[in-house]
């Protein structure tokens, strides 16, 4: 996102603090503004700066944190840097993530790319809940090929339970030791056991994408 572009969701998110009854004074929005414009007459970055994933910069656990934030608002239809920019302008905490406004601030959020983001999403990998929407591939009941006749194919369907599973037999590799499974139900009623939905089976699922 550039400076310009930061401007004019500061500047909606001014209008949602009026419309919401808690409108910023004028000091408040000249300390955010002034940041974006500071943030725009920075140095250019050196040639290796221009390569390096700001996401580099954080603990494994603040990078998961803010995957999943990043994905579940993507979820919902919803632009994760402006979602977290209204948590600033209204003083809101924003939970897991309340460590990029602290540490980071403005200019490292202007840095982050949906190509750094794309990286790490398997590490930002978001736990299914119940009632969660996903599709399967029918690759988990019988064998296919991506480029063959019997190829992939997705089918929608509805979590209803999760359970975390211990291998009492031994018969699982040692990372495999506990492992997360889920029943999923189709649209026609038929349910389906997932074992290893993380583990092992994670190139078998895909979030459903809003209609």
């Amino acid at each position: 996102m550039t400076p310009a572009e930061f401007e004019a969701a500061l500047r909606a998110a001014f209008g949602e603090c009026e419309i919401a009854g808690v409108p910023l004074d004028v000091q408040q929005k000249q300390i955010l503004l002034r940041a974006i414009a500071d943030s725009n007459g920075k140095p250019a970055m050196t040639p290796a700066e221009g390569r390096s994933n700001p996401l580099e910069e954080l603990t494994i656990e603040q990078r998961r944190a803010l995957l999943e934030f990043v994905q579940d608002q993507e979820r919902q239809g919803l632009s994760w840097k402006v979602q977290l920019l209204n948590d600033w302008v209204q003083g809101r905490e924003s939970g897991a993530i309340q460590f990029v406004r602290e540490r980071y601030g403005v200019q490292w959020l202007e840095r982050v790319q949906p190509s750094h983001l794309a990286e790490y999403a398997d590490e930002g990998l978001v736990k299914l809940q119940v009632g969660d929407r996903i599709e399967v591939s029918n690759n988990l009941w019988e064998w296919v090929q991506d480029d063959g006749p019997c190829g992939r194919e997705w089918f929608p369907c509805t979590i209803i339970g999760i359970n975390e599973e211990v291998d009492s037999t031994g018969t699982l590799p040692q990372s495999y030791s506990s492992y997360t499974s889920c029943t999923i139900r189709f649209e026609n009623g038929m349910e389906y056991e997932i074992q290893g939905v993380y583990e092992w089976n994670r190139y078998n699922w895909r979030w459903l994408a809003s209609a």
